[in-house]
């Protein structure tokens, strides 16, 4: 529960130099003491450490624990070494508060890949060198022990520590000799004692919790949320008070097992693409908490305004499709020779009739509709698709393991996509297309289904470099078109970064829209990024 370290990382436990803030896309200064600095030729980023960021144990904390820290992934290898030691020469300390960001430099001494560089500063902890010294000596410098420590005793920097664990809830408790109460950055403590994460079976239990006051905050999927206020009169909220109630930022997709039979044809793909009943999606799964195709036609970019300014709309245009376009996924099928010869309702490819396994995880209850109306889709258009739900345990080890074949019963299979973050919507073309994944025992990072395209792969390498915003949505919009003419994978809805509904019986002033915070809250549950914010504006209902 403590190390989510996604686009906003998590900094409830553990902190970040910087935070990032998806309503402006500005980064602000955590552990970092004003902006960070490009040197003029790109080539290094450097910033400082306030004075009076603290660990818990009441030393300061320096530029030599952000170097140990970087030092450390690449010597034991960690997913976060691993990930940015191909941009990320080394990172050093030059004195006891400053930092600099060495750029892994390409053969024409430019840097690699820039976003990723500024990235690592607001997405990745620092850790106290002195308890990673410790972990060493305790572990023998073995590798595999490192990695698998529980770290009990870990030293943190931010406002909260752990409490208690169990299976049914987390529970971290306030550090009061917290730093961040100097003046130069809250200037205060956090307003809860503690933060506790309760765990249910699924979102049916989570949501009686939240109607019963047992609930804050809401990071689950609540169908049909206005109810809640709007017919059982509650004290519940959402961050915009109509549909789709959240901010969309990602966008949860359906991939295409590009090694079953027949879905290594474009054709298939995109029959099923174009014929599923979004709208559907959206009303029943969604319960109207995304935005419709027809709002905002789908491409690689989410619904925020400055994503949906960094490709040509009309260029693509005849490439879009708002769904349940059945007939026209009959022609496209039947253009490409793929009919039912046999009579007995179901299209052949190579003599085999086309049948698919659809896959999410079980007890995801809006996902799992999804693809049941995907599976629906097929029916219409003689694509004979099953739904199969395992539990999540095993659902993400398959799926992420790009070393070996996707399994029978993974032909189509849900995952979500990047949100909004500092390095978008580069990184969700990049998750969605690139070709880098593919054989990585590991991944989490994208393209799961194994699409191969150079053509896009040298566009997604070129993008972090370039500066021009004309040549940046030239590219972009290259991208969009060959995603939707090849269909590698398809859209099903848009989605919050996280679902945040409050329930305010007991703590009041949660962000919303307008609520006239500078810089704006986001509704990232207050743990997340600049969201961790939210925390310091809360006020008991009756203190």
């Amino acid at each position: 529960m403590a190390i989510a370290q996604g686009d906003n990382a998590r900094v409830v436990m553990f902190e970040t130099p910087y935070l990032y803030n998806m309503l402006d896309g500005k980064v602000y200064p955590l552990l970092a003491d004003g902006d960070y600095t490009w040197n003029d030729a790109g080539t290094e980023l450097t910033f400082k450490l306030k004075s009076a960021a603290k660990w818990s144990d009441g030393t300061p904390v320096t530029a030599e624990d952000v170097a140990y820290t970087w030092a450390s992934h690449v010597k034991y290898n960690t997913p976060i070494g691993a990930a940015n030691a191909d941009y990320i020469e080394d990172i050093v300390a030059v004195d006891p508060q400053t930092v600099v960001v060495k750029a892994k430099l390409d053969e024409t001494g430019k840097a690699v890949n820039p976003l990723l560089v500024a990235a690592y500063v607001s997405s990745n902890y620092v850790m106290q060198k002195a308890w990673t010294e410790t972990l060493e000596a305790r572990v023998g410098d073995d590798a595999t022990a490192f990695l698998a420590d529980p770290a009990e005793d870990v030293v943190y920097s931010g406002p909260y520590a752990k409490y208690f664990a169990d299976d049914s809830k987390v529970v971290y408790v306030r550090n009061d000799s917290y730093w961040g109460q100097d003046a130069s950055m809250w200037g205060k403590l956090p307003a809860p004692k503690y933060l506790a994460h309760a765990i249910y079976k699924d979102n049916a239990a989570g949501t009686t919790a939240l109607q019963a006051g047992e609930v804050d905050v809401s990071q689950q999927f609540n169908s049909n949320v206005q109810d809640l206020w709007l017919k059982d009169n509650l004290p519940i909220s959402t961050y915009l008070p109509d549909a789709p109630y959240g901010i969309g930022a990602s966008l949860p997709t359906a991939w295409y097992n590009l090694n079953s039979p027949g879905l290594d044809q474009v054709a298939v793909r995109k029959a099923i693409a174009i014929a599923v009943d979004y709208p559907t999606i959206i009303a029943n799964a969604m319960t109207n908490q995304s935005a419709t195709f027809t709002q905002v036609p789908r491409s690689l970019m989410n619904p925020t305004e400055g994503e949906q300014a960094m490709y040509d709309h009309a260029a693509v245009a005849d490439l879009q499709w708002a769904g349940n376009d059945v007939e026209g996924a009959k022609k496209l099928l039947d253009d490409a020779g793929i009919v039912d010869s046999d009579g007995d309702g179901w299209r052949e490819y190579d003599g085999k009739n086309l049948s698919y396994v659809a896959t999410c995880p079980n007890g995801w209850s809006d996902w799992q509709a999804a693809i049941e109306v995907v599976a629906a889709a097929g029916k219409e258009i003689g694509i004979d698709i099953t739904t199969n739900f395992p539990e999540w345990s095993v659902y993400q080890t398959v799926v992420t393991k790009s070393d070996t074949p996707l399994p029978e019963g993974y032909d189509i299979f849900m995952m979500g996509s990047n949100g909004a973050g500092p390095t978008q919507p580069w990184g969700r073309a990049r998750q969605l297309m690139s070709s880098e994944f593919i054989g990585m025992p590991s991944n989490w990072n994208g393209n799961f289904g194994g699409y191969n395209n150079p053509d896009a792969d040298a566009v997604i390498q070129a993008i972090p470099a370039e500066t021009d915003p004309a040549k940046l949505n030239e590219m972009y919009t290259e991208l969009v078109k060959t995603y939707l003419t090849d269909v590698p994978s398809f859209t099903l809805m848009y989605r919050p970064q996280s679902f945040h509904t409050v329930n305010e019986s007991v703590w009041t002033n949660f962000p919303h829209e307008g609520d006239g915070t500078n810089p704006p809250v986001p509704p990232l549950n207050l743990t997340d990024g600049w969201s961790i914010a939210g925390l310091y504006n809360l006020t008991l209902v009756n203190p």
